[in-house]
């Protein structure tokens, strides 16, 4: 049975904690689909346009794994499309009780849509996109945590927003 599971975030930045549960993924699974939401709500600090070249550039040669967008609710998009489980980095006890109220409810929105928990490397366990979006925002060196195509547009939309600002 070819099993294609689903990797959602906002990977605002993609971070090399997301490409180790990517890799994590790929030993279990068919297929895995890189998945970014899009939610018009929220001003991303880099574009979804943006955060889909990146995770290109950072996933080429992963010949089993593709970046798709959708909108709305995960499990439901999982379900029309065929996909899943859904794949979710677990850090921390904090992460596994959001992570867990979060698989439930999709459950329910789903029930053919499981969720898998997935542990990060021990090195990467501290890597946050909210935080390494901090770091970047007050000019500090994010590149311990982001693949050079992150880095390299998380610096260029920083400067767009400096640019901008002025």
């Amino acid at each position: 049975m070819n099993k294609t599971a689903v990797f959602p975030g906002s990977f605002d930045p993609p971070t090399l904690g997301h490409l180790d549960l990517v890799d994590r993924a790929l030993e279990l699974f068919d297929q895995v689909v890189v998945a970014i939401g899009i939610n018009m709500a929220k001003r991303g600090f880099l574009t979804v346009d943006e955060r889909a070249a990146v995770l290109h550039e950072c996933l080429d040669g992963r010949e089993r794994v593709t970046v798709r967008t959708f909108e709305g609710l995960i499990a439901p998009w999982c379900a029309r499309e065929g996909l899943g489980p859904i794949v979710r980095g677990v850090r921390n006890a904090v992460d596994f009780e959001y992570e867990r109220s979060m698989a439930i409810h999709n459950r329910a929105l789903a029930p053919s849509v499981d969720t898998v928990f997935l542990m990060p490397s021990p090195e990467l366990t501290f890597t946050s996109s909210t935080l390494i979006r901090e770091i970047v925002a007050g000019g500090g060196d994010a590149s311990p945590w982001l693949p050079e195509p992150a880095l390299r547009a998380m610096q260029r939309a920083l400067a767009k927003r400096e640019t901008t600002k002025r």
